[in-house]
């Protein structure tokens, strides 16, 4: 009893000879189940059969890179689609490294897809070029069943749109405008909003330019009892006193300003709905206006404090308030004592952000400053962590140590070491990097950007050899020298997306690593010898291999190192990407095409 190997079940026997015996409608059940965008594709080469199944049913697909792939190919391949994210410019674009002309445009892929997909019923564009022509040809053929609407980091559109989008989406219920660059012609597309939607859930316009009318968001919380999210541009609380009474299911609110400082009697009729547990925005609050929030911090799960004006010891004092919290988001002000807070109450805590102060003003980062202290503590501390992104004005290999052995859910670790200070305590972090990849099983997604130095080429090998499940990566200022890169690449065997920058590496090395990563799919270069011509890029040309190489400036064209080498150019730029669309049509001319030629 107990001992006997079950006989397998026919199910499972046929499942795996190509599940000839399964009826049609079982199969679609089981893929219906199947949400993982790699498991999907593992199944679909199982066999035609499957392979139709899975075309038929699949409900929402990503488009990483919107030049690799064409329209009318994911048409064909997925006529049943019901959601689609596309993604456009490269990363570094979000921090001006990338030309405003580079690219991107929406227009192709809503002309060709908008009408033929007769299910799609949620589109989402992240850092794409999208016009207000472009709107309009998704709203006029899939207006009448959109629910979903984001366009993220996304720029050249207007309120010309968003007024089309509020009069014929009436079945919206999200509206996604992030970091956009929009134009403002006017408030009146959220009074349009307000009065022809009543079932919204999520509505974000924030980081951006646009300005509205706090009427209007009054009678949006009235005609919507639904609206649980509300991020918004910046507005003084004082103005949104109806609209907050209004919004009894409110749970998440961003973009409130206190733009009078110091005159805490202009806000004290402020209250926030009952249900609100996510804030952020909160801008120019200080010391005097804190108070505001110690009511309702017990119940908070997430806070942001990146714009506000408090000091180290206010972290500390507001944080130890805020037992629940599972995200937060802080600017390096808060320092090594207020992470020691964070370490000593936020035990749920899943995210934490810390971002650089402002340059212009420095003063606060004195109070505070973040490094291996206060990032040891929160690993001891904080042991559900799931990502941490910090900007560290030191760091050892003992506090990544740390976050290896405690941390053990992190599937996202971003660290970017600021050159402020001149002496760091511990260069090279070879073995602390080696022991957080080693013991961090989970980590999906890993960024460090260091200084000269900060990693050799034994800890560059150290990444490739223990980030076997990782799949995008970003590195900056590591290794020593070529060799050190390809004993990396040799290891990456699941990487699928990598970004370089300010490294030391040769065009020649940058082609030869590229052929040793088998799921390489994207790598974007800045910073490195380039030549004037790129032409040992081409040692990584093959099918369906686009190479595109923007040369380095002209005032290093004849620089070279001791080696006789070209010197890291921080203006050349490689982006090398696989693609079964080819060669794109709209590369501008600063931009060479080095392959397909």
């Amino acid at each position: 009893m107990g001992g006997e190997v079950p006989e397998p079940r026919k199910m499972s026997l046929a499942l795996s000879f190509g599940c000839g015996g399964v009826p049609e409608e079982a199969l679609h059940l089981v893929f219906g189940y199947v949400d993982d965008p790699r498991d999907r594709e593992a199944a679909s080469l199982v066999c035609r059969r499957w392979h139709r199944i899975d075309a038929l049913s699949r409900k929402h697909v990503t488009v990483g890179f919107c030049y690799a792939a064409e329209p009318a190919r994911l048409l064909a391949r997925f006529p049943r689609l019901e959601s689609l994210a596309l993604k456009g410019k490269p990363r570094a674009s979000m921090y001006g490294l990338i030309p405003d002309d580079w690219g991107a445009y929406a227009a192709p892929w809503l002309a060709q897809l908008a009408a033929p997909l007769q299910c799609l019923k949620a589109v989402h564009l992240r850092r794409m070029t999208v016009t207000d022509e472009d709107v309009g040809v998704l709203v006029r053929a899939r207006g009448h069943m959109l629910q979903v609407l984001k366009l993220d980091k996304c720029s050249d559109f207007s309120t010309d749109a968003l007024r089309l989008v509020a009069r014929s989406c009436r079945s919206l219920r999200t509206l996604f405008l992030e970091e956009c660059a929009v134009t403002d012609k006017g408030s009146e597309w959220l009074h349009e909003l307000a009065v022809n939607n009543s079932v919204l859930v999520t509505l974000n316009f924030y980081m951006t330019d646009l300005r509205v009318e706090p009427a209007d968001l009054e009678l949006l919380a009235k005609n919507c009892k639904s609206l649980i999210s509300l991020k918004m541009s910046e507005s003084d609380l004082s103005d949104l006193i109806g609209f907050f009474q209004a919004s009894k299911s409110l749970q998440e609110f961003a973009g409130g300003a206190f733009s009078e400082v110091g005159e805490c009697t202009k806000y004290e009729k402020v209250k926030f709905p009952p249900r609100l547990c996510l804030l952020g925005g909160l801008t120019f609050m200080g010391k005097d206006e804190m108070p505001f929030i110690f009511p309702y911090s017990a119940i908070l799960k997430k806070l942001d404090l990146q714009y506000t004006l408090l000091t180290t010891e206010d972290h500390c004092q507001l944080i130890a308030k805020c037992p629940n919290l599972l995200v937060l988001e802080v600017r390096n002000v808060i320092g090594d004592r207020g992470l020691e807070v964070v370490a000593e109450t936020c035990k749920k805590l899943r995210r934490l952000r810390i971002e650089r102060g402002a340059d212009e003003d420095p003063g606060q980062e004195e109070q505070g400053g973040v490094s291996q202290l206060g990032l040891t503590a929160v690993a001891v501390g904080c042991r559900e962590l799931e990502y941490i992104a910090a900007y560290v004005s030191d760091i050892t290999n003992g506090a990544l140590e740390s976050i290896g052995t405690f941390c053990k859910n992190i599937y996202d670790f971003r660290l970017v070491l600021l050159d402020k200070q001149n002496q760091i305590t511990d260069l090279p972090l070879d073995n602390g990097v080696r022991a957080l990849l080693r013991n961090c099983t989970k980590l999906r997604r890993f960024a460090i950007y260091l200084r000269p130095g900060g990693l050799s080429d034994v800890g560059l090998g150290y990444i490739g050899l223990y980030s076997g499940n990782i799949q995008y990566m970003l590195l900056g200022n590591v290794g020593e020298s070529d060799s050190g890169l390809i004993q990396f690449a040799m290891g990456c065997t699941n990487l699928r997306k990598l970004e370089l920058r300010s490294c030391c590496f040769s065009e020649r090395a940058l082609a030869v690593a590229v052929l040793q990563m088998p799921s390489l799919r994207y790598i974007w270069v800045q910073g490195y010898r380039a030549s004037q011509t790129g032409q040992d890029l081409l040692l990584m040309a093959r099918p369906y291999w686009n190479i595109e190489f923007a040369p380095p400036s002209p005032e290093t064209a004849n620089r070279m190192m001791a080696d006789g080498q070209p010197c890291v150019d921080t203006y050349a730029q490689v982006l090398a990407y696989y693609s079964l669309a080819g060669r794109r049509p709209d590369c501008p001319q600063w931009l060479v095409t080095l392959h397909p030629a």
